[in-house]
């Protein structure tokens, strides 16, 4: 809740939740066990008034009828604030979770995830805004005739009545997609309006963001209806000097037997195969072997390829920033930086991830946002507009039962 206002004090658009629903596997090596991120948002709700509230939520392990009815309700409760982060949600501990021995394929993982997104945006628009008569009068409260039941027969999913919740102020939550693999890039052309990415460089953002815009556009979408959001970890201080030395000072924490077990697991290797001193093998596999994370395991190993990383130096970038962006500066350089991206076709916006909470929180609101405000990068205040797909600059979808036909 605290670092909900701490954002909403620096007119954040929205605060992301991750989130999977398995436990991992080593309690020694990282923090685990998480509240689940629509009950925790509902609550958020009450507690503020502007932020969009995303939460991660799987189409491999959910139902479309019941996560549909559960952020239509957030939405409702939230007067259109919700947003909603599909992930296909990869890895065996998960699998195991739900009855299966192995992890879906990624390609059937997403054949999933398109059929559940089709069936959500059914069930979602299966109310026409104004079916809630409510005639005291009449003693009517609602229109039958305005209901429309998916009747929906598919490959993984068959779903009969329409959705017990009415049509919500958005429409249906903003949806978030974060995979950058060939197919996470064409799911996000057809459905995503925001799409967190990890990109190191300059050049590499501007090359996923073009890309992006273009499949959008290829799909019969407006390119301009699709966000695009690099994470960066930014790392303040009052000097150069003093960032830098905040950021080397986090890199002291990291234990690095857990880093390399991270790793190894990562990029599919058996245990003990990474040596500290040594840059990773060079018989990796291509990341068309790769069943899970496919754009993170490019990253990485992209990143540790082009600039000759040893594993302790891998683990070193990759500690705090998760392979986004790590960025340590005055607040004026990480601004500097950030209007550089955004004003170089590389990003529609950003998603800030400070590597210590609360404080690295605080420290951009109080330090940052000031320099993006007087620069003209970020609003001063709220304004009039509600909904998180009004502060994302996207129209309210029309409903698919009543949308008038194109004329050709």
């Amino acid at each position: 809740m605290n670092l909900a206002r701490i954002a909403e004090r620096g007119t954040f658009d929205s605060l992301f939740l991750a989130d999977g629903p398995q436990l991992w596997s080593n309690l020694a090596q990282r923090p685990a066990g998480a509240l689940e991120p629509l009950t925790l948002l509902t609550a958020l709700a009450t507690a503020t008034e502007h932020i969009g509230l995303i939460a991660t939520a799987s189409t491999s392990y959910n139902s479309p009828y019941n996560l549909a009815r559960r952020f239509a309700s957030l939405d409702i409760v939230s007067g259109g604030r919700a947003g909603w982060n599909i992930v296909t949600t990869a890895g065996a501990e998960a699998a195991r979770n739900f009855g299966l021995d192995a992890e879906p394929a990624h390609a059937e993982r997403y054949a999933r995830a398109a059929e559940f997104l089709d069936v959500a945006l059914k069930l979602w628009d299966s109310w026409e805004d104004d079916a809630v008569v409510a005639d005291k009068a009449a003693g009517v409260w609602g229109d039958d005739a305005k209901i429309h039941p998916p009747r929906h027969r598919g490959t993984y999913f068959s779903v009969e009545g329409a959705l017990n919740v009415p049509r919500t102020p958005q429409g249906y939550p903003l949806l978030v997609q974060a995979g950058s693999s060939e197919d996470g890039r064409a799911f996000a052309a057809r459905y995503a309006e925001a799409v967190f990415t990890a990109q190191q460089t300059l050049a590499g953002a501007q090359a996923f963001y073009a890309d992006l815009k273009s499949r959008t556009r290829e799909a019969g979408r407006d390119p301009g209806h699709i966000k695009v959001l690099p994470g960066i970890v930014p790392v303040v201080g009052s000097t150069e000097a003093e960032a830098l030395a905040a950021e080397r000072e986090l890199e002291d924490h990291i234990v690095h037997e857990h880093g390399v077990a991270r790793l190894e697991s990562l990029l599919h290797l058996e245990p003990g195969t990474l040596e500290l001193d040594r840059e990773l093998p060079a018989d990796l596999p291509p990341e068309s072997a790769i069943e899970g994370a496919k754009s993170r395991y490019t990253l990485v190993v992209e990143l540790a390829r082009s600039e000759r990383l040893t594993v302790r130096r891998l683990i070193g970038r990759l500690g705090g920033g998760r392979g986004h962006l790590t960025f340590a500066g005055t607040p004026e350089q990480v601004a500097d930086a950030i209007g550089t991206w955004f004003t170089q076709g590389a990003a529609d916006g950003f998603n800030i991830m400070p590597a210590v909470l609360p404080s690295g929180l605080d420290a951009f609101v109080e330090h940052v946002v000031p320099v993006l405000r007087a620069r003209g990068l970020l609003r001063t205040e709220y304004g009039p507009l509600q909904t998180l797909r009004e502060r994302y600059g996207l129209p309210r979808p029309a409903n698919q039962y009543t949308a008038a036909p194109a004329l050709v």
